[in-house]
């Protein structure tokens, strides 16, 4: 029921100042002016309360109405949102373009979902049933990839008093009524109210022990993200930071994608309106939409709705988590919502810190990534929630506040490079300034889904890229042609590295994905080939000739020629083709020698 709370006093941009007339309550939603605009108080005090504004402001007059709603900003959840489009509010854009055309009238409003949308029900409780929060009550097949499994509310306790069949019902109908011990009856529907800001309880939380796969080599083999975990990409313009954040929202292996375009240039969203329903999950051959939720919020909109953006992106990431789901959350970028925060903390004459950001950009920076983990749910399932967030630093600047501030709260950091990006190697993520906190923790898994010499390959790549680093530096100075053979080698293992494993083409059909079991196939080669070459080079023979070899350029190749389905085949045939040029190498070689020897 709204009521009069206040008369506008103040404007400065999506910040109002209202003189209130009757007690108002922190992060309460209030529809602000004549038109209605959708705003929410962020600060109150005996006289006033401040009210920042989540549409554009202009037109609104001194003396106009502010009208509060009882309710903070919070997200309709429930059947209908996998597929979907949604602004930073939560407002459905698909929804909104059928009804009031391609631009959003300032006061629209309409529910998150669909009241007249029919979903077809399977009812699993009965009456006399007792049910606790998080408990299972029915189960709709919202998509072919994802069940829907509605749950018992937070807060409601008690004994089925009434439960409907199986059937066919709209969000908003009863499916069933329970009881609970203060002899309240609540109503169950298809759907309830979440406030955005407040993270969703949980039963405990679980240690991570399962990889997040995404399908990229430099960060699955080198890099790994956990399940539960949370992950940074920073990097500079043109290091391909969006591209990444598609890759990871197309082959990540979670079982639902909440995909946030915070403060995106309006292209980059509309290539993932475009493109993201046109691709086949690899793993169901689905449309890749009927596991996605995507929130945008580009540039262009209000930059307080940016603000909000990425706490309505994580309150649904935790819903389908309670339903014992795996979900990894994309927002792209954390430097554009920091900078609607400094924006608005500036409206608010607040004191600035570094940069001018915020004091308190640490606190809502720990707000978000906290929100990931791997749980056991109230209703006693496991479930997940995966962080990955871009940071876009002026100049690549990796000192600057929103960088630092969110290593803080991550464990694992792929650091883009604008040289690598400048050369063409992508993804361009530099692998002496990233790191993950999380492989002592997935080790085994490693070892037991992938191969049990896993780890000891990935320190040995890890020494050679080190290796190769320093020896560049004396290349630089002195030139490559006057170092040792094994120098050499040194150079040209690393160099296969970067070029045929670090390196992976988003569009190329078959090297766009890449599973744990073609990556450590193609080190094995890779690393077969440096020891077999050192072996050769210690009896004399030189870098160049191994080099030229046919079998080089057939490594190299490997990536974006060999599918899946012949991965086994071609390995193995490579294993033996590069035995065979090796070993006729090594003759010819002994060969010369002995007729040197006799002559």
């Amino acid at each position: 029921m709204e009521r009069l709370i206040g008369h506008i006093r103040w404007i400065s941009g999506p910040v109002v100042r209202v003189k209130t007339v009757e007690d108002v309550k922190m992060l309460e939603m209030v529809k602000v002016g004549d038109m209605g605009l959708i705003g929410e108080v962020i600060s109150v005090s005996e006289e006033e309360a401040v009210v920042q504004v989540y549409e554009e402001t202009e037109g609104l007059r001194l003396g106009e109405g502010v009208f509060g709603t009882g309710t903070p900003l919070s997200m309709l959840l429930g059947p209908g949102l996998l597929g979907n489009i949604f602004d930073g509010i939560g407002r459905p854009l698909t929804a909104i373009k059928k009804e009031l055309g391609d631009f959003i009238l300032r006061g629209a409003n309409p529910p998150s979902l669909s009241f007249d949308e029919i979903w077809r029900v399977k009812v699993e409780v009965r009456e006399g049933d007792f049910l606790n929060p998080g408990d299972l009550i029915a189960r709709v097949r919202e998509t072919p990839l994802i069940e829907h499994r509605v749950m018992c509310p937070v807060g409601v306790k008690g004994v089925v008093v009434e439960v409907r069949e199986s059937g066919d019902y709209t969000i908003d109908a009863v499916i069933a009524k329970v009881r609970s011990e203060d002899g309240k009856v609540h109503e169950i529907k298809l759907f309830h109210r979440w406030p955005v800001r407040k993270p969703r309880p949980v039963l405990k939380r679980i240690s991570l022990e399962e990889p997040l796969l995404t399908g990229q080599r430099v960060l699955d083999f080198l890099f790994p993200l956990a399940k539960g975990g949370t992950a940074a990409i920073p990097g500079g313009f043109g290091t391909g930071k969006t591209v990444t954040q598609h890759q990871l929202a197309k082959w990540a292996d979670a079982d639902v994608i909440v995909y946030i375009g915070c403060g995106e240039r309006g292209n980059e969203m509309t290539e993932v309106l475009e493109d993201f329903p046109r691709l086949i999950d690899p793993k169901s051959r689905h449309s890749l939409m009927e596991r996605i939720v995507l929130i945008a919020n580009v540039s262009n909109m209000p930059v307080s709705a940016r603000e909000a953006s990425i706490f309505t992106g994580i309150t649904i990431a935790e819903y389908f988590r309670d339903m014992g789901y795996d979900v990894a959350v994309m927002a792209d970028s954390t430097s554009r919502w920091a900078e609607a925060l400094r924006e608005i903390a500036g409206r608010l004459e607040e004191m600035p810190a570094e940069e001018g950001f915020p004091a308190y950009l640490p606190t809502r920076l720990a707000e978000f990534y906290e929100r990931a983990g791997r749980v056991i749910t109230l209703g006693g399932r496991k479930g997940s929630v995966s962080i990955i967030g871009a940071v876009s630093p002026p100049g690549g600047d990796f000192s600057e506040p929103v960088t630092q501030h969110t290593r803080r709260f991550i464990r694992c950091f792929w650091a883009l490079d604008k040289e690598l990006a400048s050369a063409r190697h992508f993804p361009s993520v530099n692998w002496l300034n990233s790191y993950s906190e999380y492989f002592e923790d997935l080790k085994e898994w490693f070892r037991r889904e992938v191969a049990e010499d896993f780890p000891i390959l990935r320190e040995k790549v890890m020494n050679l890229l080190q290796e190769e680093s320093n020896l560049q530096r004396i290349a630089q100075l002195v030139g490559v042609g006057v170092l040792p053979e094994p120098q050499k080698l040194v150079l040209l293992s690393a160099r296969m590295i970067r070029e045929g494993f670090l390196r992976q083409n988003a569009f190329d059909p078959i090297d766009t994905y890449c599973s744990p079991r073609k990556s450590y196939l193609l080190l094995k080669l890779m690393l077969k080939y440096y020891e077999r070459a050192s072996e050769l080079v210690k009896k004399g023979i030189v870098v160049h000739k191994i080099e030229e070899l046919p079998i080089t350029s057939k490594i190299l190749r490997f990536s974006f020629s060999v599918p899946e389905d012949r991965l086994e085949d071609e390995y193995a045939s490579l294993r033996d083709e590069l035995e065979k040029e090796f070993s006729e190498l090594e003759r010819d070689h002994e060969r010369i020698l002995s007729y040197r020897r006799r002559g």
